[in-house]
């Protein structure tokens, strides 16, 4: 009666030590591969500091054309949106009833001579029977002279009012007064325009054109503290040098000057408006670049070139807003480092102006493997650019994968290409492999027909008539296990 119980016993207390002895082994230990990562040192070379803004193109002059008289308008020489020159006619008010009023003011002009001709020719008469004591008094010589008078006073009066006239038939004729581009038509033939409120029209300057830009408050001081530490010099001329990009073109290839500064900063914005002024030529057999309302990028250098280390700027991270470099060390481990960044330069690389030393070696790369204080292999490089002589091309020392060590030998542990694959799991291309290919000459064996699925009741396997299906190849098909089926009395209610 003991011996079924001294056998269990007995068996578990050798299943409890073997599982003692399996927990005091533990998993293997595998060694970590040290990773290789690209390293470079800083450049060091002389740059320029500069800020950079957005700004708005802007026409140097800019005329709202509108009629001096009121009329109809007739004529419309002018193509809309093309160039024009100063006094090109652009409309024609009907100039017929100004035409009239002018002709009748010459009118009255000659009246008012003829009536000067006779109050002179009375008055001569007069003085000449003055002559004689007695024979006119002085009284009708005083009225003779006033007729002079008044026919001369007339006489200006009515020059006066026929100079307004000529004005009004000359206001007919609206002109440019500025060479630039017109703009449409706002009105066309037949409307009422009104003296001094209907706008017709605009004309535009083109060359040159102005670029507004809003300079922050930091910015401002900081050039102007420059200029008193004489770290900036103020040209002789009193022009500072500023540069233009537009949209899609690489860098700012734009060179103006600034000729206008706002006289007080804007307390909504905290910046104040500057203006630069650039070329706008039309070529030869083109069209001019720049038109008013363009959206430009500006770039204002800010004192004397000096030299500065630079690093790509990739290599540059980000700390909750703190900027950091890791230098691998003598001993080939990574360290930490706070460094102060400045401008980004065209061909990508970041001003450090503090943090970093001549000679360092900096990871370029391969960010994502290194912490700090891990050690690594380091791959020297020159310190990669996005120069014109790099475009296609990826700079050494990105983000990719770490390329293999000197020395190393390639996996050869895997199938050769003369070996068919590990096990009989069919190929994705539905194709059979060169192993189940017929050697030497023999044609190949014709394709066995598809075999048809079994049946519940019936076994998956193939017929005595029937030839087995090849084990490889797209011709098989996977055989799904039946499902065990369940008595009826098996649910529970």
């Amino acid at each position: 009666m003991n011996l079924p119980t001294a056998s269990v016993r007995a068996g578990f207390l050798v299943a409890l030590g073997l599982a003692v002895a399996g927990c005091g082994e533990g998993p293997p230990k595998v060694q970590q591969e040290v990773p290789v990562v690209p390293v470079s040192q800083p450049l060091r070379r002389d740059v320029t500091d500069y800020a950079d803004f957005t700004g708005r193109t802007e026409a140097v002059e800019r005329v709202d054309i509108l009629p001096r008289v009121t009329g109809y308008l007739v004529e419309m020489p002018f193509v809309e949106g093309s160039e024009v020159k100063a006094g090109d006619m652009l409309f024609k008010v009907d100039p017929r009833p100004y035409q009239s009023q002018l002709d009748q003011s010459k009118g009255q002009v000659n009246l008012y001579l003829a009536q000067l001709r006779l109050a002179r020719a009375t008055y001569e008469r007069a003085l000449a029977i003055a002559k004689t004591p007695g024979a006119i008094s002085v009284q009708e010589l005083d009225q003779d002279k006033a007729a002079v008078e008044e026919a001369e006073a007339q006489i200006k009066a009515s020059q006066s009012s026929m100079e307004v006239y000529h004005l009004n038939v000359d206001f007919t004729r609206v002109t440019s007064p500025i060479d630039g581009q017109v703009s449409r038509y706002y009105l066309t033939r037949g409307n009422l325009v009104n003296q001094d409120q209907t706008l017709l029209t605009t004309v535009v300057s083109l060359d040159p054109m102005f670029a507004y830009f809003d300079m922050d408050e930091p910015t401002l001081l900081r050039i102007r503290r420059a200029i008193n530490e004489g770290r900036i010099k103020v040209p002789e001329r009193g022009s500072v040098p500023v540069m233009m990009g537009l949209q899609g073109e690489q860098g700012y290839p734009h060179e103006g000057t600034i000729n206008f500064i706002n006289n007080q900063v804007n307390p909504t914005t905290g910046s104040i408006l500057v203006r630069g002024v650039f070329a706008n030529p039309k070529p030869a057999s083109g069209a001019r670049l720049l038109s008013p309302g363009m959206f430009v990028r500006i770039r204002l250098p800010i004192g004397q070139p000096h030299p500065e280390l630079l690093v790509i700027d990739r290599a540059v991270g980000s700390d909750q807003g703190l900027k950091f470099v890791y230098v691998v060390d003598e001993k080939n481990q990574v360290q930490y480092r706070r460094v102060t960044t400045g401008p980004l330069q065209e061909d990508g690389l970041r001003v450090i102006s503090d943090g970093l030393k001549l000679g360092e070696w900096v990871v370029v790369g391969a960010l994502q493997q290194v912490r700090p204080r891990t050690e690594i292999r380091p791959e020297r490089m020159p310190m990669p650019t996005l120069g014109p002589a790099e475009s296609g091309k990826s700079s050494p020392g990105d983000n990719s994968e770490p390329k293999a060590a000197a020395g190393a030998q390639p996996d050869t542990t895997g199938p050769s290409p003369d070996q068919p694959p590990k096990g009989d799991k069919p190929p994705k291309t539905g194709r059979p492999t060169k192993a189940s290919e017929p050697p030497g000459d023999q044609p190949p064996a014709a394709k066995p027909a598809r075999p048809q699925a079994p049946t519940r009741d019936q076994p998956a396997t193939p017929r005595a008539d029937q030839p087995a299906a090849p084990t490889g190849g797209a011709d098989r098909l996977p055989q799904v296990p039946r499902r065990p089926q369940q008595p009826a009395d098996s649910n529970p209610r």
